[in-house]
């Protein structure tokens, strides 16, 4: 395990700071008790623990109210909060070709069972989305537009402020999924238009599994698809209207939100921007390292700039499934292979035929020899298996 090369930090980051895993086990020894459902000084302080992390992270999407804040399992309980409580029939929503399942199934139960009319917006060669191919799609009922924010499958990261500008010159709800961006890149909700944004925890915010959320713009509500406990006017039958009980149901994942809050911290302290940085510069070195390889097949690879660590890669004639049991068992390099949960990316780049591809993440831990030890293998690979091999 000490010589494993992680590089499948686009799925979960690992490993987290000292500092996560030392607050999380000192504070579920200390006050692992439920909040707000006693007034015991114990159960006060561990309530306060979990407003701190409302706040922190307000402040890292540039909110205005900690209560607007919501906490859920992960970004695509989050989302499926959000598109189960905004979407009616005959509601129409806008979206990409890089969106997520987080995304894609709820929209498409939607559109099956519920009247719900969708809209995809393609990418371009490079992996972008244009702004301006969502103009003509806007009808009177278009009710919501989501994008992800960043790709989990070739890293490219999307004009947000330009689509949230376009959505809000007309009335429509944007809603932002930062599952790859939060922690990494800023994600601004006043600067970018944006009315909802969906973020997890166990990425770039370095905290554990199990928790993400929202954040809510004011004048923006979500109806209930939930209802029960809070802690809060027990004697109502009714679930609260209020946020943030408005969208929790039952007793928190503390454990998780305080893991959140210390990964939050050290990202702080480390500076995001220094981090993104560093890890561009791997993600750069990797791919420099194997674009001249004629068996080698990168995409959406050919400029840096507006990307995260995310590398989609194949070998020509090589499943990619092939590659990464190869990785893990020859070289012990972890990574990802398939479809990466983003089926349409998939579609449109022609990989859904070959059974999807095989995908690096760099993270904040990984170092110039893991990256140099990939280039190797991954060349290795390339020039044993490879279509061009004589």
């Amino acid at each position: 395990m000490d010589d494993l090369i992680y590089l499948d930090n686009g799925a979960t980051s690992f490993p987290k700071p000292d500092e996560v895993y030392e607050m999380m086990d000192s504070f579920h020894r200390s006050n692992g008790v439920s909040p707000g459902r006693s007034g015991c000084d114990l159960s006060i302080e561990t309530g306060n623990v979990i407003e701190q992390t409302r706040a922190t992270m307000t402040e890292l999407f540039n909110g205005d109210d900690p209560n607007r804040l919501i906490f859920s399992l992960n970004s695509t309980e989050a989302l499926n909060i959000a598109i189960n409580g905004l979407l009616t029939a005959g509601d129409h929503v806008i979206s990409t070709n890089v969106e997520h399942n987080a995304v894609l199934r709820p929209l498409h139960h939607h559109e099956k069972y519920n009247g719900v009319e969708v809209d995809y917006v393609p990418f371009d060669d490079n992996g972008f989305i244009n702004p301006e191919d969502f103009i003509p799609l806007f009808k009177p009922t278009t009710r919501l537009v989501i994008v992800n924010h960043a790709s989990n499958v070739i890293g490219t990261v999307q004009p947000i402020a330009e689509i949230g500008k376009l959505c809000q010159e007309r009335g429509v709800i944007f809603l932002v999924d930062a599952s790859q961006t939060a922690g990494k890149i800023p994600v601004d909700i006043k600067e970018q238009y944006i009315d909802i944004v969906a973020f997890t925890g166990h990425k770039s915010l370095l905290g554990p599994t199990g928790i993400g959320g929202l954040y809510v713009r004011e004048g923006v509500d979500i109806r209930h698809t939930r209802a029960g406990g809070t802690g809060v006017k027990s004697a109502q039958l009714h679930h609260l209207e209020e946020y943030p009980y408005r969208l929790e149901y039952g007793t928190p994942n503390l454990v998780g939100i305080v893991g959140l809050l210390a990964g939050v911290r050290w990202l702080k302290c480390q500076g995001m921007e220094t981090i993104h940085h560093r890890e561009m510069e791997l993600t750069q070195r990797f791919v420099n390292g194997v674009r001249n390889n004629k068996n080698i097949v990168l995409y959406c690879q050919d400029n840096p700039t507006d990307h995260i660590g995310v590398v989609s890669f194949n070998v020509k004639g090589f499943e990619a499934t092939n590659v990464g049991t190869i990785l893990d068992g020859d070289y012990n390099i972890a990574c990802r292979t398939g479809l990466q949960c983003a089926p349409f990316v998939h579609q449109q780049l022609g990989t859904d035929k070959i059974h999807g591809t095989a995908r690096l993440g760099i993270g904040p831990f990984n170092t110039e020899a893991h990256i140099d030890a990939a280039i190797i293998a991954v060349n290795e690979i390339a020039e044993t298996y490879g279509v061009g091999v004589s």
